[in-house]
């Protein structure tokens, strides 16, 4: 399977300006991969953004990337070694081309917060947000990794 990488990124973009968070906006560029449908994807994804629920954790995009790995690399049945050992050598994989591409996985490094968590209730999003936040672009780099990654795998 190849998937058009730069297609993927738009609709990426275009989900989190469309007001859904960073990890449903990564998760649903990629539901069509999955058997998912998108009210399911966006339901499951849901919980993840804002660093996990504004906890400012794991980035809520990255979350949304590992959800695509996987559906990449399943991992459905206890006592898999092999599938369990593939399907975490690609979270790593792909964490880590994240990680040098920003600096970070947690999203208060990622936006320069200090706080371990934030209210629950997410910020307005306005003109002024956008300019504050690189999350829209974090979520692009974060489609592109997955779409990078499903385009390697089709080489194998």
């Amino acid at each position: 399977m190849t998937v058009n990488v730069d297609e993927r990124v738009t609709l990426a973009r275009n989900y989190f300006l469309e007001g859904y968070n960073c990890s449903q906006a990564v998760f649903l560029a990629y539901h069509d991969l999955s058997p998912l449908s998108r009210e399911m994807a966006a339901t499951i994804a849901a919980p993840f953004g804002g660093g996990m629920g504004r906890l400012r954790e794991v980035c809520g995009a990255v979350s949304g990337m590992l959800m695509c790995v996987g559906f990449l690399y399943p991992n459905a049945e206890p006592n898999t070694p092999l599938a369990k050992k593939n399907n975490y050598a690609a979270v790593q994989e792909v964490a880590e081309k994240f990680r040098i591409e920003n600096g970070s996985i947690i999203c208060r490094e990622l936006l320069g917060l200090t706080c371990r968590k934030e209210e629950p209730t997410p910020a307005e999003r306005t003109a002024e947000y956008y300019k504050k936040r690189p999350c829209v672009e974090l979520v692009a780099i974060a489609a592109r990794i997955v779409g990078e990654k499903i385009n390697a795998m089709d080489k194998l």
